[in-house]
């Protein structure tokens, strides 16, 4: 189960699939997932039930840098996804983590309020 950082409506996304390679388990900062949306607001984009794609903004387990430094926040979170790397929502709240904008979503990184 992962928060929504964005204010496309959703507020929980359960992670459904991983997609990438046979038998991918694991999805870290910067990585797409399929997810269905557990918790919704009413009269939104996203509704309850529904089966986006989001990308990873932060994750509670410790992710080592290139730098060999680690980041770690303080819950799981995505951004919704609509059309290719472009967010549904029009705001992101809390900090990201820079390997988001490393990973090509560019439009998120300049939204988000922080970039860690």
């Amino acid at each position: 189960m992962l928060n929504v950082a964005d204010n496309s409506g959703a507020r929980i996304i359960q992670c459904i699939n991983v997609p990438g390679g046979t038998g991918k388990r694991y999805a870290q900062l910067g990585d797409v997932i399929v997810g269905a949306v557990k918790k919704a607001d009413p009269r939104k984009i996203v509704k309850k039930h529904e089966i986006v794609k989001a990308v990873i903004v932060r994750q509670r387990k410790e992710f080592k840098r290139e730098d060999g430094s680690y980041i770690r926040f303080d819950d799981n979170a995505v951004v919704v996804l609509g059309d290719g790397k472009l967010p549904k929502g029009t705001r992101v709240t809390g900090p990201i983590a820079k390997e988001v904008k490393d990973k090509g979503f560019d439009q998120i990184s300049q939204m988000a309020s922080e970039l860690l």
